[in-house]
Order: structure tokens, then C-alpha cells, then sequence
């Protein structure tokens, strides 16, 4: 295509007349920005445009915007011109001010609480950037370019959205009238490789000991539930306990916005949908845990239990898909096992409560505690075997623990793992298969300091 018909900035002098090069100042560099953006967007043709192959369709916008940058203006100094032209390309075919951010790979958060006020975290620390949008509604475009590319949507009548980056990371959006200082936007990054053990272990968030016997129990094919606060790091745990999943199981994934970063061949993800305009056609993670189990699973993993699907999980669990897992927010072990029933009770099938206790510990065979310390760091604090029934409560008993001893001159937390010395109950399950675990990794003691 021709990028002939585009208009040329000028400067308005005579021809033949040269202006002196000076470095533009911020607010002209901004307005000048916007210039240029509105004409191309104006001369674009966006239906031929959008026709061509994506490669193609990048280029020749790139052309296009060269093309206007070099028609005459004098006020840009070569660093400003390089910054205008990928400030464009961001504007126009990414995610605008957002792609500086996605492309710093120290980045783990993004957090945008309107459009002149955005703050990202590195390191487990939080910080304010200078980046920003130039209005609400620019900023309300970009969400939308997101969630559009998901097949979701947001507006007043739909309000809070939940959706994914192509690189998989987690996005949540809200914005008015229930955000009342502007559109609002979180993000939670994934690496563009997914963690593995030898990486958790690099950053002393468990012990080698431990990591041992979370791939034992994988393999073994024990029901695990992994409990934590926000941003505690569940999915990550979630994400290296699925690599020990061997090639030849076949893997349902279930999740609210698609974010797991399986490996493996044989894997089907499920992604529930909201509701239309109409407020018809969704598709809930229930719907999905219902209809994985006609599709011959061998494991299931959900992302999240956050309601009435957990039902259909400890059902799953106790009728033959073994070594499922799944994440669920809570402070402590014990405090998961209240949520269950809570959530349990959201299924509007009415048990007594012993009846859904026992379904439980039924089910779930071990649970793993996640918890982000002061400073950032994130630990394995609790390996909690669930072991059974006394009467109407259920029996747990640890295996590890993590012991904070105090916070450091830097503000971050430091302690210790311990083995309890406990003996577990699910090594006659190892035994069956034949896993064979070093005799001292239960033994009671410090494991590690970090």
C-alpha cells in the first residue's frame, strides 16, 4: 500500500527554509504526538489496513509513521524522533504507554489507578513510574484493546473484567461508575519462560527436601490444594507442581481467565465466559468442572475454586481423577478447610456439615501454604497432610513449616525452614509406586535458612 496520500506536518515556513534543531520540550513532544496520531488514524484506512497480514500490517504502519515524522518537522532531536516513532507504534498497534512496561522484564505488577497515576512493582517492592495516559478515555481504550482480544468486553453495564495478555498475564480492569477516579487496572505478569523447581529453590522459597516431596506427591498422584493471600504465589506453585505431571496423563485445566503455563502435550484448557450483553450465555467454572468430567481426564487442575464448583471438584476427586490440584485463597491450612465448606455450602446442595467434612477430608490429601512476607519474599510456609476425621473435625497434621525469626535493616523478612518429624501417612502410597524418598527428608530439624 502507498503511503503517498498522508499528509505532511510542514512547518509552515517558505520553502527552502531551514529551522535550527532544538530539543523539543515535553509539552510539545505530547502534542505533536497526538498530531501525528490523529491524521494517521484519520488516513490509515483501518478495513484495508486490518486486511493485511499481522507482519505486514506492522510494517507498513511503521512506514507510514516514518513518513510522517520525516515531512518537515525540525523541533526533534534524533533520540526524540527514534522515541516518537515506537511511542506511535505503541499507540497505534500495542497497548500505548503500557508496552514500555511490558517490555522491562524486572516488572511483576502493574498497577494503574487512573490515568495520570501508575505504579509497578520490582522486586516485591512497590514504586511510582512517570508514565502515564493522557485522559480517562485513553486509558479506557487500551482496556478495551485487551479484553477484546479475549473475547471479553467492559462498559456500565459490565463494569469489572477479568482477561489475559498474550503473554498470559493476569489483567483485572474496573472502571466507572464503580472506580471513581478513573478507569483502574491491574496486572499480574507472568515470565515469558514458566518457573521451574530449580527457580524457586535459586530464590529460597522452600528447601530441596521439601521440593522432593512435592514432586513425590505429584507423581504419586495425591489431590493437592494450594492456599495463599493475593500475589502469595500460588499459580507459580501450581504451574511447577503441573511439570511433574507425566507426559502420557491427559490434563483438563479449568480457569477464569486462561493463565497457566502447562508444558506438557496432552493438555486441554477450559476458560469460563462471562455473560453477553444480554446477559445470556455464561459459562461458569462449574459448568466447566461438570463438563471436564465427560472428557476423560486424568487430572484436572483448577485454577481457583471461588464458589459452587467445589463441590464438583471434591466429587471429581473422590470418583477417580486423582492427583488433581487447585489454588484457593486462605491465611492457614485451617483456614482453607473453613473456606471449603463455606464454598461448599454456595452449591445449594444441603449436607450437614459432618457430611461435607468428610467429603473433604476425603478428598484432599495434602495442602500446601503459600505466604509473601514483609520485603517481598515468597515461602512455602506449611506442608499440612490432611489425615482424616475425629469425630465432626477434620485431622491435619504438618510436615514442614517455615518460622519467621525477625525482619532485617532492608525491612525483608528472614527465618527457617523445619521438618516437624512427623511421618506421613501418604508414604504407603509412595511405597505402591515404587518412589522412593531419602530417609532424613522428614526428619526433624532446620532444613534451611533464608
Amino acid at each position: 500500500m502507498d503511503t503517498s496520500y498522508l499528509p505532511n506536518l510542514g512547518t509552515g515556513q517558505p520553502a527552502g527554509h531551514v529551522e535550527p534543531k532544538k530539543p523539543a520540550s515535553a509539552s510539545h513532544y505530547e502534542l505533536l504526538k497526538q498530531r501525528i496520531h490523529n491524521q494517521l488514524i484519520e488516513k490509515l484506512q483501518p478495513d484495508e489496513v486490518n486486511k493485511l497480514p499481522e507482519a505486514q500490517r506492522q510494517r507498513f504502519i511503521h512506514r507510514a509513521i516514518e513518513h510522517q515524522i520525516a515531512g518537515g518537522e525540525h523541533l526533534l532531536t534524533a533520540a526524540q524522533q527514534r522515541q516518537l516513532l515506537q511511542d506511535l507504534l505503541d499507540d497505534i498497534i500495542g497497548l500505548g504507554p503500557l508496552e514500555k512496561l511490558l517490555r522491562d522484564p524486572t516488572i511483576s505488577d502493574i498497577l494503574i489507578n487512573g490515568p495520570h497515576q501508575v505504579y509497578v512493582e520490582r522486586a516485591g517492592a512497590l514504586e511510582e513510574v512517570t508514565i502515564h495516559f493522557r485522559d480517562n478515555e485513553h486509558l479506557l481504550e487500551v482496556i478495551r484493546r485487551i479484553v477484546g482480544r479475549v473475547g471479553r468486553r467492559v462498559d456500565e453495564s459490565s463494569p469489572m473484567v477479568d482477561a489475559r495478555l498474550l503473554d498470559g498475564s493476569r489483567v483485572n480492569a474496573i472502571i466507572p461508575p464503580l472506580a471513581l477516579r478513573g478507569p483502574t487496572l491491574s496486572i499480574r505478569r507472568f515470565g515469558a519462560r514458566p518457573l521451574r523447581l530449580a527457580d524457586l529453590l535459586h530464590h529460597k522459597s522452600l528447601t530441596p527436601e521439601l521440593g522432593q516431596v512435592l514432586e513425590a506427591l505429584v507423581k504419586a498422584r495425591l489431590n493437592v490444594l494450594i492456599c495463599g493471600g493475593t500475589g502469595s504465589g500460588k499459580t507459580t506453585l501450581l504451574n511447577v507442581l503441573s511439570g511433574f505431571i507425566p507426559n502420557n496423563e491427559r490434563i483438563i485445566t479449568i480457569e477464569d481467565a486462561a493463565e497457566l503455563q502447562l508444558q506438557q502435550r496432552h493438555v486441554v484448557q477450559l476458560e469460563a465466559r462471562p455473560p453477553n450483553l444480554e446477559g445470556k450465555g455464561a459459562v461458569t467454572i462449574r459448568d466447566l468442572v461438570k463438563n471436564s468430567l465427560r472428557m476423560r481426564p486424568n487430572r484436572i487442575v483448577v485454577g481457583e475454586c471461588r464458589g459452587g464448583e467445589v463441590l464438583d471438584m471434591l466429587q471429581a476427586m473422590n470418583t477417580g481423577h486423582e492427583g488433581s490440584m487447585s489454588t484457593l485463597h486462605a491465611n492457614s491450612p485451617r483456614d482453607a478447610l473453613g473456606r471449603l465448606e463455606m464454598m461448599f455450602m454456595m452449591s445449594e446442595l444441603a449436607l450437614p456439615l459432618s457430611a461435607v467434612r468428610q467429603m473433604i477430608a476425603a478428598a484432599i490429601n495434602v495442602i500446601v501454604q503459600v505466604d509473601r512476607l514483609p520485603g517481598g519474599a515468597r515461602r512455602v510456609t506449611h506442608l499440612t497432610e490432611v489425615t482424616g476425621m475425629e469425630q465432626d473435625v477434620i485431622t491435619l497434621q504438618d510436615l514442614f513449616v517455615y518460622r519467621q525469626q525477625g525482619i532485617d535493616a532492608a525491612g525483608k523478612a528472614y527465618g527457617q525452614f523445619e521438618a516437624t518429624g512427623i511421618r506421613p501417612k501418604f508414604m504407603t502410597k509412595l511405597e505402591a509406586i515404587s518412589y522412593a524418598l531419602p530417609p532424613h527428608v522428614f526428619r526433624a530439624g532446620v532444613q534451611l535458612r533464608a
